[in-house]
């Protein structure tokens, strides 16, 4: 990897949505396979609300999905709280950060506890920090209890106090590593649609704003060089398509596409309400993969990149997921044989998800199941295939916790 990249290490969740308890520790490439309906999403879904309550506000990210009683596991014994916890390293630090929300009186919820840990290291300052010191904070029911910091404002039971302590330079790398973690599920209908200009930072979760960032990445020289491997993958996975580009008109705008047609001397463009949806989702995996929000990647994590993509694309697909993650880390939901159809493909890389009984248990493969990879003796895709993709028994901690 790149030295300024920012990426999770381990991710705790209590009580999220199906997920009572887990503890999943992540590498720069991730493949988080199950069925459907296992918990995939919902595991992704707790990266999203931190970056989203740290770029808008926690209650935003709360209401956008229907309150607190949505976001919180549903189960006999009714849980009344919801804890994320992220342990994380980036360039020249380390550290961890978690909060737990619960229920308040009257309906709405609280912040009853929020904790953040920073440890510099390396042989330079970093967010102007001496190597071997270390900054943090903790509130407990909506107070500051301890902090190594001066100036940190007042804690708020509403807010995640991180928002607000990135104003000082010891939070802010860990603030804009967990604010840019993108979460992408394309849909190749919001896509297609023009749009209002767009600064193109960062992609939206949906793709609807591609067209603003492929005109950002041709701004800058690091942008255009990424717009070439963009480009390159593309055209191996789709065959037959030149490139995508920004076209404005009547005050909107949209991608357009150029394409080789048989007999044509040049190739034809086309705008995103030509072409198929495999096109489309193809563009927005790869520009999800290789652009940067801003001067440091952060992870992204992409749902089922090989929807709509022909078989054939799976290799190139992949190729393209193993390169982004060398800038980059990169996590992938799949439940496709054909994608992890390869020899490339590290047993450590994989994280099963199962559900039983309303209950999702996320972790790295069985001993049976490591074994047959470790030994060559299938392939992943063998196993999706055969159903044999399955996460280690819950330790008994963990199940304690999950109650």
């Amino acid at each position: 990897m790149h030295d300024d990249y920012f990426s999770l290490t381990r991710v705790r969740l209590r009580q999220y949505r199906s997920i009572a308890a887990a503890d999943v520790e992540l590498s720069g490439l991730v493949f988080l396979v199950g069925p459907n309906g296992a918990g995939k999403s919902n595991f992704l879904d707790a990266l999203r609300l931190v970056s989203e309550s740290l770029r808008t506000s926690l209650a935003d990210a709360l209401d956008a999905r229907g309150g607190l009683a949505e976001v919180r596991r549903k189960s006999t014994g009714h849980p009344s709280r919801f804890g994320v916890e992220l342990e994380f390293r980036g360039p020249g630090f380390e550290g961890a950060y978690g909060f737990q929300v619960a229920g308040a009186r009257g309906g709405g919820f609280r912040v009853v506890r929020e904790e953040c840990g920073i440890r510099f290291g390396g042989t330079g300052k970093s967010a102007g920090k001496e190597p071997g010191t270390a900054a943090g904070f903790r509130v407990d029911d909506g107070q500051l209890t301890s902090a190594t910091e001066r100036g940190l404002p007042a804690a708020d039971p509403r807010r995640l106090l991180l928002a607000d302590a990135a104003k000082l330079k010891a939070f802010r790398p860990v603030y804009e590593g967990l604010a840019g973690i993108g979460v992408l599920n394309l849909d190749p209908q919001a896509m297609r649609r023009p749009a209002a200009p767009d600064a193109g930072r960062s992609l939206q979760r949906d793709g609807a704003n591609i067209a603003g960032v492929l005109h950002r990445m041709g701004r800058s020289a690091a942008g255009r060089e990424d717009k070439i491997r963009v480009e390159s993958y593309l055209r191996q996975m789709v065959p037959g398509v030149r490139g995508a580009a920004r076209r404005t008109q009547g005050g909107r705008e949209t991608v357009e596409f150029t394409q080789d047609v048989p007999g044509a001397k040049n190739p034809w463009r086309f705008t995103a309400q030509s072409v198929s949806d495999g096109t489309l989702r193809a563009l927005g995996v790869l520009v999800g993969l290789f652009s940067a929000p801003g001067d440091r990647y952060s992870t992204v994590a992409i749902e089922e990149p090989e929807t709509a993509l022909h078989p054939t694309a799976s290799g190139p697909l992949l190729a393209a997921l193993r390169d982004a993650s060398l800038r980059r880390q990169v996590i992938a939901t799949s439940h496709s044989a054909d994608l992890l159809e390869s020899e490339d493909i590290d047993p450590a890389e994989l994280r099963a998800v199962r559900c039983t009984d309303g209950q999702t248990v996320i972790g790295a493969l069985d001993d049976p199941g490591m074994y047959t990879l470790r030994a060559q003796l299938a392939l992943p895709g063998q196993l999706l295939r055969t159903d044999q993709l399955l996460p280690r028994p819950v330790s008994a901690e963990l199940e304690a916790e999950s109650r």
